[in-house]
């Protein structure tokens, strides 16, 4: 049993040939950003120092941690309990112009991970799919990880997923 399972994943050497050509991309701009900071009840003042511009906090902007547009996808419980969410994430088509991916779901028991749709076509670069992300996990006193892989046959997107308890929920 591996008790590093995904924080351990990519020690080691990269393939430099690989990483220039990912494949998709989970971009986020400016306005992800902000409103992942209001959604943690950052003050205007605040948003002005990190931002240095003039952004405020509104129900167009109060967003949530979870569905910051970040390759990975993270939930913490208590212990001994179970715990659902679902993330919303859009990538961005930098591989073939013409390409469709597949959702492969690793998950061990425990962890059940179900992608909406489970196949993204693209058909051109720098188009951008959206999809959601359901996790259900039923925790113990430690973690379960698996993942999701976006797959063409040629680029394999990687998002580790990890359900942890945590005596602080």
């Amino acid at each position: 049993n591996n008790l590093e399972a995904e924080f351990a994943y990519g020690a080691g050497h990269i393939n430099p040939a690989q990483a220039a050509q990912p494949g998709l991309v989970y971009d986020a701009g400016e306005i992800d950003y902000v409103k992942f900071l209001c959604g943690q009840g950052y003050t205007p003042k605040q948003l002005k120092l990190i931002t240095e511009s003039s952004f405020t906090c509104s129900e167009e902007t109060n967003g949530t941690v979870w569905d910051l547009n970040y390759p990975s996808f993270t939930l913490s419980t208590s212990p001994g309990n179970s715990i659902t969410r679902v993330f919303h994430r859009t990538v961005t088509n930098v591989g073939s112009p013409v390409s469709t991916y597949k959702a492969v779901v690793n998950a061990p028991p425990g962890l059940i991970i179900q992608v909406q749709p489970s196949v993204l076509s693209f058909k051109s670069l720098g188009q951008k799919q959206s999809f959601t992300v359901t996790i259900g996990a039923q925790l113990g006193n430690s973690m379960v990880s698996g993942s999701l892989i976006w797959d063409d046959g040629v680029h394999q997107v990687r998002s580790p997923v990890v359900a942890y308890a945590s005596l602080l929920e």
